[in-house]
């Protein structure tokens, strides 16, 4: 009896040891069982508490009046399928006649206290089935990307959702992004990690970095072209625009469109022509676009109104052509001038990191999302990284991505160097490079400090 009590005190003492120190560990090991447990036994009356059941149904209620048996209590959802995760439970309900899935999402918060889970997000599937996922613990604190993603084409994993699920860019369905984000934000190791998984992929990269170049420079050998000041800059949109027109003459050349060709055949963008003839698609990263609204001359203004009216295009017909914008700044509104306004309504995608006032995350999410603005705005300043994603759709996420060394993206660059396309339009901005001089890189990174 002794060595059984010591046996269990030193479980109890593993188990609070992992639960403080290794958390995704003591999920894995203990946490999942007890809150499979706590879901299953207190379901019934968790949803009732919660408002999330309903009446049984006359025909029930006359059935038991004409046996004379106990009158039926109220009905809560139907569960579908519970299913455990590396960071929490999902768990897929039927709704009853009668209930909405609004109700489920305004009652998670109850739900979260009621399991013992540390988060809890609803989304609808289908007409009349929801799905709830759980989290066991605070999966933003330490991010770790799970080891298989679903990648496909123009489709990378770049961030890890609050609710424990893989925060996708994928260029075909949202085709141009806004990233905003105060100084020490996390912003640029958002941009940087999205370089190293670009990297592997066969896409061309092209860089505008006005800081002299000091984010995307390091990164050059994977790059088909980069600009580090604004009259380059100008001179690069432009032989964009220029690409962009020649592929939509290709596009028109190979179009397809006589009597015999079935209709699912007929190139109307890059992704219906032949992988033959299929152009290379192009990801322009400008980071800090205001240094490119920003004018103090007339010639300034000049060269910003070329800047941004070549912007403007591309985000237009840019898609069609495989060109994809990631647009990054501090802030983005309407007073860096014009066109920009016009600009930001063709970004789909938005990311906004911490910032300093109501204003820079209404720029991000104000006219697509406004319950994301206060989600935006109390990002603490402890946590760099963290940000708040969207679209168009209205629907918002919190992420995070992993930690990204200046020195992991550059040594992926420099790995997938030989992936770099020559674009002729797009030659005379190609960085000129030296010799690569191998860099040892050690067999195990230590991790970032975790803020206390």
């Amino acid at each position: 009896m002794t060595w059984l009590l010591i046996a269990l005190v030193l479980v109890a003492a593993a188990a609070g040891l992992l639960r403080w120190r290794r958390p995704a560990w003591y999920w894995l090991t203990f946490g999942v069982t007890l809150a499979t447990l706590r879901v299953l036994v207190r379901y019934g009356p968790v949803m009732d508490a919660c408002g999330l059941t309903v009446p049984a149904p006359r025909w029930r209620l006359t059935l038991a009046q004409l046996a004379s048996r106990p009158v039926p209590g109220p009905r809560a959802p139907r569960i579908l399928r519970l299913r455990v995760t590396r960071t929490g439970l999902i768990l897929r309900l039927k709704l009853r006649p009668g209930q909405d899935a609004f109700d489920v999402a305004a009652s998670c918060d109850r739900l979260r206290h009621s399991f013992g889970m540390y988060g809890v997000t609803s989304r609808e599937l289908r007409s009349g089935v929801v799905e709830l996922r759980m989290t066991g613990y605070d999966v933003l604190k330490r991010v770790q990307m799970p080891a298989q993603t679903g990648t496909r084409p123009m489709r990378v994993p770049v961030a890890l959702r609050e609710d424990g699920a893989v925060h996708y860019r994928d260029y075909r369905t949202v085709p141009h992004a806004l990233t905003v984000g105060a100084t020490e934000s996390g912003k640029s190791v958002y941009q940087r990690n999205l370089v190293a998984t670009l990297a592997p992929l066969n896409v061309a990269l092209v860089g505008i970095d006005c800081k002299q170049g000091v984010e995307l420079f390091p990164l050059a050998r994977r790059f088909s072209a980069l600009a580090d000041n604004p009259d380059t800059a100008a001179e690069l949109l432009d032989a964009l625009v220029t690409h962009m027109q020649d592929v939509y003459r290709l596009i028109r050349a190979e179009q397809r469109i006589t009597a015999d060709v079935p209709d699912a055949e007929i190139a109307a963008d890059i992704w219906d022509l032949p992988e033959d003839l299929r152009p290379v698609p192009v990801v322009v990263l400008v980071d800090e676009v205001a240094e490119l609204a920003l004018f103090a001359s007339k010639e300034e203004e000049k060269r910003r109104d070329r800047i941004i009216t070549a912007l403007v295009r591309l985000a237009q017909l840019g898609r069609a052509a495989g060109i994809y914008l990631e647009i990054c700044g501090q802030r983005f509104g309407s007073e860096l001038g014009r066109g920009i306004t016009m600009l930001r309504a063709q970004l789909t995608g938005r990311t906004a990191h911490r910032v300093n006032d109501e204003t820079s995350a209404n720029m991000a999410f104000g006219d697509i999302a406004p319950d994301a603005v206060l989600a935006a705005i109390q990002i603490p300043t402890d946590t760099p990284g963290v940000a708040v994603t969207g679209d168009s759709s209205g629907g918002w996420h919190r992420i995070r991505a992993p930690h990204t060394s200046l020195r992991q993206a550059v040594n992926t660059c420099n790995k997938h160097a030989d992936r770099t396309p020559d674009l002729p339009a797009l030659a005379p901005f190609r960085p000129v490079l030296g010799p690569l001089v191998p860099v040892p890189v050690p067999a195990v990174e230590s991790a970032p400090p975790v803020a206390a």
